[in-house]
């Protein structure tokens, strides 16, 4: 569109700023667009198309390396921090392992005295009766 194709009116003017009207003129059939929508197309050769193809596949490589060295980069502080939640969380397990392990041996421990008395009271029991009975038979007689 030309300049000449565009009429401006000034409005009044409006308590904010400046209003204007702009009023196109219709576009006759005739009249060719200054700037055309696509570029002209010119005829690639198959050669050249394969080098753009190549060209391409080379940028597509090096922004994936690009990217690659990037996460490698970024991926070495979380791995640090991975491995040391293992290690916490190893060590908690040990830890817990441990303080069943010791819970068990004490109840076992307890178990086993409880045990150790009650057969000492059943011996002392026995060696009772055993010293009552010869003396309850002397009486006896």
């Amino acid at each position: 569109m030309a300049s000449s194709d565009i009429q401006v009116k000034k409005l009044e003017k409006p308590s904010s700023g400046q209003a204007f009207e702009l009023t196109l003129s219709p576009q006759s059939k005739e009249s060719v667009p200054e700037f055309p929508l696509s570029p002209p197309k010119k005829d690639l050769s198959l050669e050249e198309i394969q080098k753009k193809l190549e060209a391409a596949e080379e940028r597509r490589k090096s922004h994936e390396a690009e990217v690659l060295k990037q996460l490698a980069e970024k991926g070495e502080p979380e791995k640090e921090v991975l491995q040391k939640a293992i290690e916490d969380n190893f060590s908690k397990m040990a830890e817990e392992k441990l303080t069943h392990k010791m819970e068990a041996n004490k109840e076992n421990r307890e178990a086993q005295t409880a045990t150790k008395l009650k057969d000492k009271h059943v011996e002392e029991v026995r060696k009772n009766k055993e010293s009552k009975d010869p003396a309850d038979e002397t009486e006896a007689d």
